[in-house]
């Protein structure tokens, strides 16, 4: 592909505009179309982006020749049916979390973009964060020791979805950031939710995750919370790393401490804990350097990337399939107050809805 990738924005959300930003800045692609059922809210993006065509019908952005890719930012409800005809149209496709609502329609899309030759990719933004990109990195560094648990909290006023509940709104990242830091899927979920502002969904929610190897993690998200966090903690037999990402000047900090059982330690015994002798590390506090860059154009010029060349993106249709798999299972928790209910496993066969054969083959302009 020599021409620039078009790429249609379905949604002006609170990311569309956003994207259409970017696009125009990503070498390689450029913004042909927005599309948007709400008349309205184009006229503020004609406004802004005044050489981008605008639409209230997707049958007409998706049939306009120059686009060769769409970007979904629309209500979490809508995004199967979208998607689908996206990739009827023969469009790579950039869908934003949750992938869908239901698994079994991610592994729908799973299917018909392999089929095609389209690339398929989930909008997890974290995951092209540079802070949590360092946290894996020290992770996979010696030293760390074995992993005990991680935990999260992702807390603020708003916003408030009227087709999700804030487990689906704001869970999603933390469990797309646990699967990718663990390269593992949770076995179990146990999960309480609430309704504190007296609306149909959950907007106050806490979840356990029990990962392979006896690793767990916890998450806590509300829309209801005056205080602004977003943190994640990684607690391991040696360090602490803590990533904060309303701090701009220490974003990761890593704490050279912890407490493992003593090599001489019983394994199994019935006294108390002097029975059971422990190791103490206390060492240093280190803030490591992280280049500053957006997640989100991170993001888009790894999909102008993939779409152009036929690379598998790295949260491609499997990894937001493991997600919603998650959520159902944190919802079935919640509906019985937190009894534990275990994950669907992940499929590796291809006709299971699975990572495609091969490479991807990245279509032409037409």
């Amino acid at each position: 592909m020599t021409e620039p990738l078009g790429v249609a924005v379905i949604g002006t959300g609170h990311w569309g505009g956003h994207y259409v930003r970017l696009i125009g800045q990503v070498a390689g692609a450029r913004p042909v179309v927005v599309c948007d059922t709400d008349p309205g809210k184009l006229v503020s993006i004609g406004q802004r982006f005044p050489g981008v065509r605008v639409t209230t019908d997707l049958a007409d952005a998706l049939a306009d020749p120059a686009v060769h890719a769409a970007v979904i930012c629309t209500p979490a409800s809508t995004h199967a049916a979208v998607a689908q005809t996206c990739l009827a149209a023969g469009k790579h496709i950039l869908v934003e979390k949750p992938i869908t609502t239901r698994s079994e329609d991610a592994a729908a899309l799973i299917d018909t973009a392999a089929a095609a030759g389209l690339v398929l990719m989930v909008g997890h933004t974290f995951l092209f964060n540079p802070s949590v990109l360092k946290v894996r990195e020290l992770i996979r560094r010696p030293g760390l020791g074995k992993i005990h648990y991680l935990y999260s909290r992702r807390t603020n006023l708003g916003p408030i979805r009227r087709d999700v509940n804030a487990m689906w709104d704001l869970a999603s990242h933390d469990v797309s950031i646990f699967n990718f830091m663990l390269e593992a899927v949770p076995e179990w979920v146990s999960a309480v939710g609430a309704r504190v502002l007296n609306g149909r969904q959950e907007d106050v929610g806490f979840a356990a995750l029990g990962y392979p190897h006896g690793v767990v993690a916890h998450i806590h998200v509300s829309w209801a919370d005056p205080n602004k966090v977003r943190e994640v903690v990684v607690v391991a037999a040696n360090q602490r790393i803590v990533m904060n990402d309303m701090d701009p000047q220490e974003s990761v900090r890593v704490f050279e401490r912890g407490v493992e059982p003593h090599p001489t330690a019983p394994l199994n015994g019935a006294g108390g804990i002097d029975d059971f002798p422990m190791t103490l590390r206390d060492g240093d506090i280190i803030s490591p350097r992280i280049e500053p860059s957006e997640p989100l154009r991170n993001q888009v010029e790894h999909f102008i990337e993939c779409a152009r060349s036929g690379r598998l993106p790295a949260t491609d249709g499997a990894a937001g399939r493991d997600v919603v798999r998650v959520l159902e299972a944190i919802d079935r928790s919640i509906a019985e107050n937190g009894a534990p209910k275990p994950v669907v496993p992940r499929r590796r066969a291809m006709n299971g809805g699975g990572r495609m054969r091969g490479a991807l083959v990245a279509r032409s302009p037409r």
